[in-house]
């Protein structure tokens, strides 16, 4: 595990907004992007997040324009993600401000996109981002989905993330697809099983409510710690987190 606990604000855009849902569904908008960017760094976030999460649907490249902007404001290190289906993507992305590219659905169609981006710029730059729901149809109980968790795969998850890091993956960002949303909790189980099967950081996401939820997704095997609703909704603040897990004993960026 890293030496300090990351907390990670997640912002999942739409049509040029930040939006958010309840198990990936019903999306609502939750503000400007650059202008939540800013304040999140202001507070103390470690890196931000910023999905686009229409663009694998709409088959589309993510918007440039908004992650220039984004990466303008902030000086942490910021992940995007969405509609990234080639190496001159992410070398678009980079020019644009990002620093790490997450692909999911993607990665899913041709694995061997891992392999390009990973020999062109170095596993650091890739997070695998899962999209994770409960099965009974897969060994480990869990299967992967794509286009923004609207399609289901057959697909184990475990085995997936263990097949995306031989092939270069550097981080692994874990979102439980039925604890999204619902701030009843990070999905302990899914973090725990996912960090026994990789030798690379796993970033938890998904379920968080209060800030005792936190403590636990890090004793499960979180690296970092992803969320957004808590935040964008003004219920807990990036402080309000890192002063629990500091709390409980985990180590956190000041």
């Amino acid at each position: 595990m890293s030496l300090s606990v990351r907390v990670i604000p997640c912002l999942d855009v739409a049509n040029g907004r930040v939006v958010k849902g309840v198990n990936f569904k019903n999306l609502r908008d939750a503000g400007d992007p650059v202008e939540l960017a800013r304040l999140y760094f202001e507070q103390g976030a470690d890196e931000l997040t910023f999905l686009d999460v229409t663009a694998t649907v709409d088959n589309r490249s993510t918007t440039y324009d908004v992650v220039r902007a984004t990466a303008e404001q902030v000086f942490i290190p910021l992940t995007v993600g969405g509609g990234i289906r080639s190496v001159e993507d992410v070398s678009r992305l980079q020019a644009s401000g990002a620093d790490k590219v997450g692909i999911n659905s993607a990665a899913i169609a041709r694995p061997v996109l891992i392999a390009e981006i990973a020999d062109r710029f170095g596993a650091q730059v890739i997070v695998l981002s899962l999209d994770v729901k409960r099965s009974e149809r897969t060994e480990s109980g869990f299967i992967v989905t794509t286009h923004g968790g609207r399609t289901e795969t057959d697909i184990d998850a475990v085995a997936w993330a263990r097949e995306a890091i031989e092939l270069g993956a550097g981080e692994l960002l874990i979102n439980s697809i039925d604890a999204d949303g619902t701030k009843q909790g990070f999905d302990t189980e899914l973090i725990s099983l996912m960090r026994a099967n990789s030798r690379v950081p796993v970033i938890a996401s998904g379920g968080a409510g209060r800030v005792e939820d936190f403590p636990p997704a890090v004793r499960s095997g979180a690296d970092a710690v992803l969320a957004a609703s808590v935040f964008h909704d003004e219920i807990l603040t990036i402080g309000d987190v890192k002063r629990e897990l500091a709390s409980a004993g985990m180590l956190v960026r000041s």
